[in-house]
């Protein structure tokens, strides 16, 4: 046996052997050589994107700092405006109540617009008994100057 294992065929099959088990190793680590290389590249990648992250994330702070002191004025105008709503609320109530008096007025008014209808008519019956008295009379002093200028005329009407 020991001829076998120094004999030449041996050692160069065993150098062979050697050298191709050497090499698949050595290709298993190339493999994952580039393998970690990637996972370097991609990190490195991730890093840069993690950076922009980060930077979009102070940016939208800023941003959300803004938007609250806003929505505080917003609170704030709406607080206003919930006190407006109920003065005006107020002010409405008042003016039904306003509106209420103004409609009694109305109805006392439509009331004394009947009187005063019925007294106008009244009136209008006065004056037109004034117009017919003042007809007559407007006879009777034509008759009067009728008997002063001609006296016998009253003797002999026809």
């Amino acid at each position: 046996m020991y001829r076998r294992a120094t004999s030449g065929g041996f050692i160069v099959v065993t150098t062979f052997l050697i050298v191709v088990v050497m090499a698949l190793f050595t290709w298993v680590m190339y493999g994952m050589a580039r393998q970690v290389y990637t996972m370097t590249d991609t990190m490195t990648e991730m890093n840069e994107s993690l950076k922009g992250a980060v930077a979009d994330a102070h940016v939208m702070a800023q941003y959300m700092g803004t938007m609250t002191d806003s929505m505080v004025r917003i609170t704030m105008t709406m607080d206003t405006m919930t006190e407006t709503i109920g003065s005006m609320d107020g002010a409405i109530g008042v003016m039904a109540g306003e509106i209420g008096t103004m409609d009694e007025a109305v109805g006392l008014m439509a009331g004394d617009i009947d009187r005063m209808e019925k007294g106008v008519t009244s009136m209008s019956g006065s004056i037109y008994g004034m117009n017919a008295a003042m007809n007559r009379m407007t006879m009777d002093v034509g008759r009067m100057g009728n008997a002063f200028s001609n006296p016998m005329s009253m003797m002999f009407p026809f």
